[in-house]
């Protein structure tokens, strides 16, 4: 049974109609292997442990797209063989501790039973942590030619991280996208991983055989932007001027990656017109001869796409939306892992201090459970400057939650503008968990709270379900 994988028979209807359950994930471990395990919160009372009763079991497994593969019960010895009881319970999953090793809240404080919501942790002392979120029974299959032939947790062929169902919808849009011809739109907050998803395209399109040609629109001086576009004869507009063939001349027959395209003027994005157009025409300066460029143009923004200049925003056609990892907090730990691991390979130093012989990062289960539970704003560099502080505060070979890690993440949190929770309407809410389809991570940032508990406490006093 431990090593079955369940097909299901198509992605059609059984995938579409089921809606997301409660589920609880492994964000931390005795065993780093099981990271990533999921259990479904069930409806009736059932047994997490060592060695529970068949007829009780609390069964565990593994999501990929279109298959749920059964996992194995929790082995350490230091957990009891009835260590906890797992059942559904209204908006949560209720966790009743029934063993030797001490649950944990989310502040770290040992409690007999405790009630998750998605978003919160628990943890089974120094074992296994636990993060509450909401999962699709199954994947979706893929629809999307894409190689799923990397192992569970590992970047896979185009350097994206995850495991979330989010992660794998990001991998098959990505794919989507590359195999079109129309010019790409990425979207995204701040340090989401635009540029990697940019890259990701570029290699899956048939163009994927020429180097991509990159640039951030900050770096383009706006008093010689046609320039640095469109490129200039030699000799003009003074002579000793070098010839220079421009972003667009460099990326004829492959792809120009534009980086915050937002931040150029309305004037300057207003150049792009024409040469975004079908015909892809554009001119030199100093030349008056019309020249043609088969570029595509993969540009991306952290801001929304009304902030962008409308006629330009309605020339890409194709748009994709890059998820924070406040929206995959599941995630976290298997980024944690990937840039300790890409740290190690320029720093043999850090590798050999907190990776062990199986290239498994020495993270504390208080490190761990803060960075699932953070609220980023910068995402992966944040994550990266958060990781870096532990390091560097570390004593031993593990890297512990310092004073100064929670320093940063208070800082971090306390940025920005906050409306207060009593200045809301309950229809307020309502309509921002709608706009969103449900999802709180959303929905919070939107109405402009701290955080997702904040709209967590709203929903309860107004009895508002997102089911």
């Amino acid at each position: 049974m431990v090593n079955e994988t369940i097909d299901e028979p198509s992605p059609s209807a059984k995938e579409s109609s089921a809606g997301p359950r409660l589920a609880l994930v492994i964000v931390h471990a005795y065993d780093p292997g099981r990271v990533g395990d999921l259990l479904f919160a069930p409806e009736t009372p059932k047994i997490l442990g060592r060695e529970p009763d068949e007829d009780e079991l609390a069964p565990l497994v593994r999501q990929r797209p279109g298959q749920n593969e059964a996992r194995p019960p929790l082995d350490s010895p230091a957990i009891s063989r009835r260590q906890c009881e797992v059942v559904r319970h209204r908006e949560g999953v209720l966790v009743k501790n029934l063993g030797r090793r001490r649950l944990l809240d989310a502040r770290g404080k040992a409690v007999d039973t405790l009630t998750l919501t998605p978003g919160e942790t628990c943890e089974i002392e120094g074992q296994v942590a636990f993060l509450c979120v909401e999962r699709p029974p199954v994947l979706p299959r893929l629809r999307e030619a894409f190689a799923a032939d990397f192992g569970f947790g590992e970047a896979d062929g185009l350097g994206i991280v995850g495991e979330s169902p989010l992660a794998w919808e990001l991998r098959e849009h990505v794919a989507f996208v590359a195999a079109r011809a129309a010019h790409v739109l990425v979207l995204g907050p701040s340090g989401a991983g635009k540029e990697i998803v940019a890259q990701a395209i570029h290699a899956l399109s048939k163009r994927g055989k020429k180097p991509m040609v990159s640039r951030s629109a900050v770096t383009i001086p706006e008093g010689i932007a046609d320039a640095e576009l469109f490129g200039n004869l030699g000799g003009y507009p003074n002579p000793g001027t070098p010839e220079r063939k421009g972003l667009v001349g460099e990326a004829d027959g492959t792809t120009l990656f534009l980086d915050e395209l937002g931040e150029l003027p309305d004037e300057i994005q207003a150049r792009l017109l024409r040469v975004l157009d079908e015909r892809g025409e554009y001119q030199r300066l100093g030349e008056a001869r019309v020249r043609r460029t088969d570029m595509r143009l993969v540009a991306a923004t952290n801001r929304p796409v009304a902030a962008l200049k409308h006629d330009v925003a309605a020339r890409f056609r194709l748009r994709l939306t890059v998820p924070g990892l406040d929206e995959r907090r599941e995630d976290v730990p298997l980024l944690a892992r990937h840039i300790l691991r890409r740290v190690s390979e320029a720093d043999p130093d850090i590798g050999a201090r907190f990776l062990d012989d199986r290239g498994e990062p020495r993270l504390s289960f208080p490190l761990v459970r803060a960075l699932v539970a953070h609220t980023y704003r910068t995402n992966v560099r944040e994550l990266e400057t958060l990781l870096w502080l532990a390091l560097g505060r570390a004593q031993g070979d593990t890297a512990e939650l310092h004073p100064e890690v929670l320093e940063e993440m208070a800082r971090a949190e306390d940025e920005g503008p906050r409306r207060p929770s009593e200045t809301l309407t309950e229809e307020e809410v309502r309509a921002a968990l709608e706009r969103h389809g449900g999802v709180q991570d959303r929905a919070y940032k939107d109405l402009g709270l701290k955080n997702r508990f904040v709209l967590h406490r709203l929903m309860k006093k107004w009895k508002i379900s997102t089911k």
